[in-house]
């Protein structure tokens, strides 16, 4: 049989704040006929295998006509949402392609995905090593050892410029880029300090990746925290979080310390731009000769630190220097409910939803 079940989660309305699973996603039904779909040159007919539940998704459920949409490109209601993953070519006419490759790139919150020649996401494909797979289980490469990885390596070289001895802190450090960039950090010969929503996440910051300090931020007055765990201040603040944090994070900061801009997840709920948090203190980044630089991980695609990412990442693996966490959910119908109990701080490490067997 060439007609295959295609189950898949579409956008159901708008979220406002953190989205809810009922009211904001819904599963839908539908059949792929492979055999009988017509592919123009270079489309794709992929078999999802492992999806990567990433932050950034949210910023694409905006209602289009919100000012953040002015910087990328939404996901519409009735349309099925789109991540990142490893999936199988079932069918191409790509002819850089061929039937059985594993690829990582663009896909939809569904079990096959046809990826259009005309779809920008064509370029952004590439081939999973599959000699790697003697040493690291599939599901790594959805994420850890493709942009995922790069993201927390690549910025912290490239921007934190860290030195031995320095002082480095990292909010929402036990997600995925958090725990890469403290081991890396850890590596390098720097101080690494953590922040984390719970008490287990904080166990494991300190007992498995071996941070040097680590805290739970929901218990705690921050600046009295950083205070007392970054007692000769701040050379390198990886931010995933913004607003409030962020505001703090610029007291405790040195002189000519680096801000890693790399998400701002305490703004991507609120809808209103006139309710998002103003950094009342950005003069400390001119007063003490501070570097504060966003980035987005494509803009290390081709260049030498995407190489040296993945010859790095790999040694670290084998030698134990890099122990990376993931849970891996089952079944495209608990998508959306991975998704938000993501948002929600639930995850320890990396989410990641299992489409299928490969």
């Amino acid at each position: 049989m060439t007609v295959k079940s295609n189950k898949g989660v579409i956008l159901k309305a708008y979220p406002k704040g953190i989205p809810e699973v009922d009211e904001n996603f819904e599963l839908t039904h539908r059949t792929i006929d492979i055999e009988c779909l017509n592919l123009k040159e270079n489309e794709f007919i992929l078999r999802n295998l492992y999806l990567s539940i990433d932050p950034y998704v949210r910023v694409t459920l905006q209602d289009p006509t919100s000012i953040i949409m002015k910087y990328g490109k939404g996901v519409l209601t009735g349309q099925v949402v789109n991540g990142l993953g490893v999936s199988e070519v079932v069918k191409t006419s790509n002819p850089n392609y061929k039937v059985g490759d594993l690829v990582y790139g663009p896909i939809g919150w569904e079990e096959y995905s046809h990826i259009k020649s005309d779809d920008a996401s064509v370029s952004s494909f590439m081939l999973v090593n599959k000699e790697l797979l003697k040493d690291t289980p599939l599901s790594y490469h959805a994420s850890f050892l493709k942009f995922g990885g790069l993201t927390s390596y690549a910025s912290l070289i490239d921007i934190g410029k860290p030195k031995e001895g320095e002082t480095i802190y990292i909010s929402t450090a036990a997600g995925l880029t958090g725990q890469l960039v403290g081991q890396i950090a850890k590596i390098k010969g720097l101080r690494v300090v953590g922040s984390t929503g719970s008490d287990e996440k904080v166990d494991f910051l300190l007992n498995e990746l071996k941070f040097d300090a680590a805290f739970n931020y929901k218990k705690v007055d921050l600046d009295k925290a950083l205070s007392e765990y970054c007692p000769n201040g701040i050379d390198i603040y990886y931010d995933n979080v913004g607003g409030k944090t962020l505001e703090v994070a610029l007291e405790h900061c040195n002189r000519f310390a680096r801000v890693v801009a790399c998400g701002m997840i305490s703004q991507y709920h609120v809808t209103n731009p006139e309710e998002r948090y103003g950094v009342k203190n950005l003069t400390n980044i001119v007063l003490k000769s501070m570097i504060f630089q966003g980035f987005v991980v494509t803009d290390y695609f081709g260049k030498d630190i995407e190489k040296e990412f993945e010859k790095d990442i790999i040694e670290w693996i084998k030698s134990g220097k890099i122990i990376y966490k993931e849970t891996v959910i089952d079944g495209v119908e608990n998508i959306p409910k991975t998704f938000v109990d993501m948002l929600n701080g639930k995850n320890t490490g990396k989410y990641i939803v299992k489409i299928a067997d490969y």
